[in-house]
């Protein structure tokens, strides 16, 4: 009568001799308890309650596909680790990483926001909660001026020579090249200006390897198990449930519901020509100037459906050499040279944005 739990009620119901609800409460018995309990009893509410989000499938095994002969065939074909060595004119680099310098950085001065506003005469929690106690009134930003020097020392010349994978010389000759305006930027925001000089150099240095670079085959190959190591942080639910892939499950990249990735899988599990395939996994990579690139994926069609039996492809959604990043276009390029040069020649990588692009360049 004064709505609490009484101790007569928790003795009872913990030996079982507590009094039976009416007729019409009786098939809803087991949850009137269970909340009654919950007010006391904190671990009844772990039974109750399940995460949503939790991932219903743990594992994503390699299947029967991986150990078709036609995939086994594809894969002692792409599996091996290269090395490779290329030769550019120093000069030619250190003349166009200054002009390429000259012409686009720009970094950002550090700047700070005072806010000026004044606390609501009336309020509710709800206000309280959400931050919205103080009304707005002003906001200036201004630019973070230094009184002093600051005290952090940076290895400016070691960290840009290890950021492009060039010599401490090569370096210094950039930077004693490029205009005085941008390096007094260095000054602004050090962090920055590290950051976007070693972007601009490595998308210089990019547009001048790929015709000088050789790849040659090292020891070394990579293990199935790099299929399963990576866990997958998405839900399986969002995950493509395949046929005719390695794994029973299709983790495609972009947060689209139909992306270029989730459409392209789709369309290589209904297509005849092919037989098995693999989104291959991020840690399967190839070493370039520009760093590692990972290609997307391995297919192996049925022969004699196609001219070219093994294939390993870049899915991009879109096609257009201008609108790729010079660094991502050399690494591609890179891939290019490897597998459709250095192999032996029964493989064939391309770039393709949709199945159908695939199919005209293997016809």
């Amino acid at each position: 009568m004064k709505r609490k739990v009484t101790d007569k009620y928790r003795q009872e119901i913990s030996t079982g001799t507590v009094a039976e609800l009416p007729e019409n409460l009786k098939p809803m018995a087991e949850g009137i308890h269970a909340l009654i309990q919950a007010v006391y009893d904190d671990s009844v509410l772990v039974d109750m309650f399940s995460d949503g989000h939790e991932t219903k499938v743990k594992e994503n095994p390699l299947n029967e596909n991986f150990h078709k002969k036609e995939f086994q065939a594809l894969w002692n074909q792409i599996n091996h680790k290269y090395a490779y060595t290329v030769h550019f004119d120093s000069a030619e680099l250190i003349r166009k990483a200054i002009a390429h310098i000259d012409a686009k950085l720009v970094v950002s001065e550090l700047q700070y926001t005072t806010t000026i506003g004044s606390q609501k005469s009336e309020m509710n929690e709800y206000e309280v909660e959400r931050g919205d106690s103080f009304a707005r009134e002003k906001t200036r930003t201004q630019t973070l001026r230094h009184a002093e020097s600051s005290q952090i020392k940076y290895d400016l010349v070691g960290k840009i020579a290890e950021g492009t994978v060039l010599t401490r010389k090569t370096v210094c000759a950039i930077l004693k090249g490029i205009r005085a305006d941008k390096m007094y930027m260095f000054k602004n925001n050090p962090e920055e200006f590290i950051t976007k000089i070693i972007r601009l150099i490595n998308e210089q240095k990019a547009t001048m390897i790929v015709e000088h670079i050789s790849y040659n085959t090292i020891e070394g190959t990579y293990e199935e198990s790099i299929f399963t190591a990576e866990k997958n942080s998405q839900s399986f639910e969002k995950a493509f449930p395949a046929n005719k892939a390695v794994q029973d499950y299709v983790f495609t990249d972009g947060t689209a519901e139909k992306s270029v990735e989730r459409r392209f899988a789709e369309d290589l599990d209904a297509a005849e020509e092919v037989c098995v395939y693999a989104k291959l996994p991020r840690t399967f990579q190839i070493p370039t100037p520009v760093g590692n690139y990972a290609p997307d994926w391995a297919i192996a069609f049925y022969e004699g459906t196609v001219k070219h039996i093994f294939f390993v492809a870049e899915t991009k959604g879109t096609m257009e050499s201008l609108e790729l990043r010079p660094i991502e276009q050399a690494k591609i390029s890179c891939a290019k040279k490897l597998f459709n040069e250095i192999s032996s020649g029964k493989v064939k990588y391309d770039c393709v944005n949709d199945y159908q692009t695939l199919l005209s360049l293997i016809k």
